[in-house]
This record gives structure tokens, C-alpha cells and sequence, in this order.
């Protein structure tokens, strides 16, 4: 059974950081892409970056430079290092991977910035 689970938010001042995990099981972690994604209130999933299985990254242009996306596959686990956070980066933030020829989600993980 594949289970993506992802911890690490919180609620920060703008300006703050945290850095989101995601923990994999079910697949053969180091083989496979992992994508991370968020969603705010009232607004559609929005991607924001993914890695490849040999740690090529891309971002989202808008994303660059404040998110960092990394992985260690000894630990089966995708990193989101989020800085310099803003209060529009208020969102549930969810990690994807695809395994089997199906999409897998985690439950999310709410970020929340004050101003």
C-alpha cells in the first residue's frame, strides 16, 4: 500500500521558515519522482516543485528562490524548506508521487502565516 505522510507545518510570522517532510512507504522510494503541491482556500492545487529520482529539481517560477525541495532516500522522505514566508503561502501543502500508473497523495500539512 503506497502512503505518503507529510508533517513540519505550523503557524510562523511572515518572514519565518519550516521545513515540511514527507514520508514514503509502499514504493521503492529512491526510484521514483516526488512532486510537492498546495492548496489555499477557494483556490485550485497549484504545484510547486518536484525532484527527480536522481535530484534534478524544478520550481515553480513564482517559488524560486524562497522554496527548497530535496529528498534522502535513506530515510524514504522529500523535504520543503520554505523561507522568507508570506501570508499568501497560508495553505495546505500535500506531496505527490506516482506509483503503479496512479497518483498518490498524503493527507496535507496546513501552513499558516501571519502577518
Amino acid at each position: 500500500q503506497v502512503r505518503l505522510v507529510e508533517s513540519g507545518g505550523g503557524l510562523v510570522q511572515a518572514g519565518g521558515s519550516l521545513r515540511l517532510s514527507c514520508v514514503v512507504s509502499g514504493i521503492t522510494f529512491s526510484s521514483n519522482a516526488i512532486g510537492w503541491y498546495r492548496q489555499a482556500p477557494g483556490n485550485q492545487r497549484e504545484w510547486i516543485a518536484d525532484i527527480t529520482s536522481g535530484g534534478i529539481t524544478n520550481y515553480d517560477d513564482s517559488k524560486k528562490g524562497r522554496f527548497t525541495i530535496s529528498r534522502d532516500n535513506t530515510k524514504n522522505t522529500a523535504y520543503l524548506q520554505l523561507n522568507n514566508l508570506k501570508p499568501d503561502d497560508t495553505a495546505v501543502y500535500y506531496c505527490f508521487t506516482v506509483w503503479g500508473g496512479l497518483g498518490h497523495w498524503g493527507q496535507g500539512t496546513q501552513v499558516s502565516v501571519s502577518s
